[in-house]
């Protein structure tokens, strides 16, 4: 199993760790962040492969900011896909 240690920017969300194992998602923990709104995000990722989540959460805008917590999960997996392709 791998663990991704992410610091988001632009979000309420201190800090991201993203366990994924076989390229799926085992579990996702957020520090930080409208607690609710992250425990949903976490426990819907479960079991979603990382290509997939990172096709759903691209993007998503939290208001009038840039980004979201969601879309900086997306970041996350995306530099992780990036480092494992070499």
């Amino acid at each position: 199993m791998e663990r991704i240690s992410y610091t988001p920017r632009g979000v309420c969300a201190r800090h991201i760790d993203i366990d994924i194992e076989d390229g799926v998602i085992r579990a996702v923990t957020f520090n930080g962040g409208c607690a609710g709104n992250t425990q949903g995000v976490a426990r819907l990722l479960v079991g979603m492969t990382v290509e997939e989540a990172v096709s759903r959460l691209d993007g998503i805008r939290c208001g009038m900011k840039a980004t979201s917590c969601p879309d900086q999960v997306a970041q996350a997996l995306r530099h992780y896909l990036e480092e494992q392709a070499g």
